[in-house]
C-alpha cells in the first residue's frame, strides 16, 4: 500500500485485537514514520457514540487546551477580537464554548457529533473565512490525513491549523506499550512521529512547528520561541484573565444574542 503522507510503500507491522473481537493488522512507512491500521471495516460499529465512554479526560483536557490556544492566537496570532475561529470536529462543543467566553469569536463544526455546549455557533461558509482552525484530537481518528489538510483548509480559507495528537518516536510501540492505540474503542487508526508531519507540510507546501502538545501547520512562519512560551503550563493559566479583559468576554453577550432569536 502506498503511504498518503508522502507516496512511499507501506510494510506489514504487527497485528492486534480491536474492540476485543476484530484483528487489526498495522502497516507503517519507514519513510516518513506514518503508522495506521490497514483497512478498519469496524469503523461504523466503533462511532455507534461519536465519543468513547473511556475518553474521561475530555473535560479537563479541554479546558485546558483553551487556555494554551488562547495565548497562541492573542500573542502569536496577534488577535484583537475581530477575526473568526473555527474548532473542526468540535465534539460537544467543550472547546468552542470557553474560548468564546475567553473573547474569541470562535465557532464549531462536527459532522458526526451533536453540539451540545455552544449550540448557535454553528460555523458556516458565510461566516466568512477563518484566522486559524482548531482540530483537537482529531488526527489519529483520520484515514488519509493530507485529504482532510486540504479540505479543511479549502472549506475554513485558513493559514493556520492548530491541532494536537500524541506522536511516538523511534519505531512503533508494541501494542500493549501505548495506550494511544485505543484499542478496545476501535477509533484510533492513524498514528504519527514528528517526522511524519515535518513531511506533510513539507509535501502541501506549509511550515510545521511543534511544542508542548500543540502542533501547527501553517502558510507563513510565526515566532516559534513566542508560541513556545505561551503554550507553558504556567503562562497559559493566567491567559484566560488577560483576554478576557483585553477582548471582553462573549458570555453575556451570546447569552443575550441566543434569548433573543428564541
Amino acid at each position: 500500500m502506498t503511504c498518503p503522507v508522502c507516496s512511499a510503500q507501506m510494510k506489514y507491522c504487527f497485528s492486534a485485537q480491536v474492540l476485543c473481537k476484530y484483528s487489526a493488522d498495522f502497516e507503517v512507512c519507514e519513510a516518513c514514520g506514518y503508522l495506521r491500521v490497514h483497512e478498519p471495516h469496524w469503523l461504523e460499529e466503533a462511532y455507534s457514540s461519536a465519543i468513547a465512554n473511556s475518553d474521561t479526560g475530555l473535560v479537563k483536557r479541554n479546558i485546558s487546551l483553551a487556555c494554551k490556544l488562547a495565548g497562541v492566537l492573542y500573542w502569536v496570532l496577534k488577535e484583537r477580537g475581530v477575526r473568526v475561529y473555527l474548532d473542526a470536529a468540535g465534539g460537544y462543543g467543550l472547546f468552542t464554548l470557553p474560548m468564546r467566553d475567553f473573547g474569541f469569536d470562535f465557532y464549531w463544526s462536527d459532522k458526526y457529533c451533536q453540539n451540545i455546549m455552544a449550540p448557535g455557533f454553528e460555523y458556516e461558509i458565510i461566516s466568512g473565512p477563518c484566522r486559524a482552525v482548531t482540530a483537537l484530537e482529531v488526527f489519529e481518528h483520520l484515514t488519509d490525513p493530507k485529504r482532510y489538510v486540504e479540505d479543511l483548509l479549502s472549506f475554513s480559507g485558513t493559514e493556520y491549523l492548530l491541532f494536537t495528537t500524541e506522536l511516538y518516536k523511534m519505531k512503533p510501540p508494541e501494542p500493549g506499550q501505548w495506550p494511544y492505540y485505543s484499542l478496545k474503542t476501535g477509533q484510533h487508526v492513524s498514528f504519527f512521529q514528528k517526522k511524519t508531519l515535518e513531511m506533510l507540510a513539507s509535501n502541501m507546501g506549509l511550515k510545521f512547528f511543534s511544542t508542548n502538545g500543540i502542533h501547527l501547520l501553517s502558510k507563513s512562519e510565526v515566532n516559534k520561541t513566542l508560541m513556545h512560551v505561551v503554550t507553558r503550563r504556567s503562562v497559559s493559566v493566567l491567559v484566560p484573565l488577560l483576554t478576557m479583559r483585553r477582548l471582553g468576554s462573549k458570555t453575556v453577550s451570546d447569552h443575550q444574542s441566543i434569548l433573543a432569536a428564541l
